[in-house]
């Protein structure tokens, strides 16, 4: 049998763009031994199993199972996890689901519910409560996409026929698809719509709190949606045979990967343009948001197959010189340069603060995968060092660092975890290769 990691990463180097993966660039036998001797990967995979095998929450200060975090630590998780508890995470997603296929962020026990989010109920998952956060528009993705994940690493294809309130997965899966582009599709531009953030973050500007879509909210259009969008179409493409669903949902993907490099793509500048607003923006008419690199989003945007290998080079490149530039750690830098101060509510979103310019390992990992897939090692390899000096220096999975390295947020956190045990996994096996 196939190990599982190794059949994930067949799969989505044959789900991506042609070129991407078809002939990567051989990795030096000097580099491979370096790879290969280094301590560092195995302590940090280590210690990642270890703190995926406790549970499923966010980390330490979450009670939430939430669907965006989970989705980057499942496969591990597969791993070192009892499968069926796995299951039955995934399956309580779809307990919650709406009428319209819209998915939860996250759910929790009743006892532990609170905090001031308006909470969902259903008949179908007693004993918990789930809450939304409406400012996004990437949870309907990241259900489909950790699914994906755990269908390959268990073989469990079984979880697809089960039954949720009448309604099987494998359908409930295509009525989450359905909902951005029914529900959140905007015409016009031939994309998927959300609340004003920034880059992949859930806090949106005109709120001290900022989660839920109300009058004050301004819509926009931004990569990081459509690109973990494109993501969900590719892996639900690998989980349904019906021709006629096949056919349709790869024409809607088509159609804005088309849309992506005609409205959000800046040739000129070679990135993402930030947003394109529905209905004006909510920041002052002299600020230029467009210089704005967004790290996290053309991250995704890499791993939805947008960019060849020489784009991905170039955009790297972008990163790195982002990171010296703001005097980061690491590549997880979440945007360069900064929206300025008061430009959000919400006062942890300071300059270089939280998504506002913090340093999430949670997305710099996931550029190194994508890296890896590339074949470009070199510049995988040295992405990846100052992170992976980070975890045992700290001795923990931190949510994000502050510019010189300090650790912020929850000290245990799955999601960084997650991604750079893939990361470590990953270029161990190019290496051995």
């Amino acid at each position: 049998m196939m190990n599982p990691f190794l059949k994930t990463l067949s799969i989505l180097c044959a789900a991506a763009s042609a070129g991407c993966c078809a002939s990567p660039a051989a990795m030096s036998p000097e580099l491979a031994a370096r790879i290969a001797s280094d301590a560092r990967l195995d302590s940090v995979c280590v210690r990642a199993g270890r703190l995926a095998a406790q549970g499923l929450t966010a980390g330490s200060g979450y009670a939430e199972v939430w669907i965006r975090d989970l989705n980057t630590f499942m496969t591990l998780a597969c791993e070192v996890s009892d499968p069926a508890l796995l299951r039955e995470a995934l399956l309580r997603f779809f307990a919650f689901q709406g009428p319209d296929g819209d998915i939860v962020d996250g759910y929790v026990p009743v006892e532990n519910s609170g905090g001031g989010y308006a909470y969902r109920h259903s008949e179908l998952a007693p004993g918990f409560a789930a809450h939304k956060n409406t400012v996004e528009t990437d949870q309907e993705s990241a259900l489909v996409q950790a699914l994906f994940k755990y269908v390959t690493a268990t073989g469990d294809r079984s979880i697809l026929e089960a039954e949720v309130g009448g309604r099987s997965v494998r359908e409930r899966l295509g009525d989450a698809l359905r909902y951005p582009v029914t529900e959140r599709f905007d015409r016009e531009h031939g994309l998927i719509w959300g609340a004003t953030t920034a880059d992949w973050g859930d806090v949106q500007p005109e709120h001290a709190w900022g989660v839920a879509l109300d009058e004050s909210s301004h819509r926009a259009l931004d990569i990081y949606d459509q690109a973990m969008f494109l993501v969900a179409v590719d892996d639900y493409l690998m989980l349904v045979d019906d021709p006629g669903e096949r056919a349709r949902w790869t024409e809607c993907a088509d159609g804005i990967r088309e849309n992506v490099r005609r409205w959000l793509w800046d040739e000129e500048r070679g990135k993402y343009v930030p947003h394109i607003y529905l209905e004006g923006a909510p920041f002052p008419a002299d600020f230029d948001e467009r210089a704005i690199h967004y790290h996290g989003g053309t991250t995704v945007a890499v791993e939805a197959g947008l960019h060849d290998r020489d784009e991905v080079k170039r955009l790297y490149e972008t990163m790195e010189r982002n990171r010296l530039a703001a005097g980061a750690n690491s590549i997880g830098l979440t945007l360069h340069p900064v929206y300025p101060a008061g430009t959000f509510a919400n006062p942890g979103m300071a300059p270089y603060s939280y998504q506002n310019g913090g340093d999430w390992t949670w997305f710099g990992a996931r550029m190194v995968q994508q890296l890896v897939r590339y074949g470009l090692y070199e510049e995988a390899y040295a992405a990846l060092s100052p992170m992976l000096d980070r975890v045992l220096a700290h001795g923990g999975f931190y949510e994000w660092w502050t510019l010189d390295g300090q650790p912020r947020g929850s000290g245990e956190f799955r999601g960084s975890a997650g991604v750079l045990w893939d990361a470590c996994r990953m270029l161990r096996e190019a290496a051995a290769e």
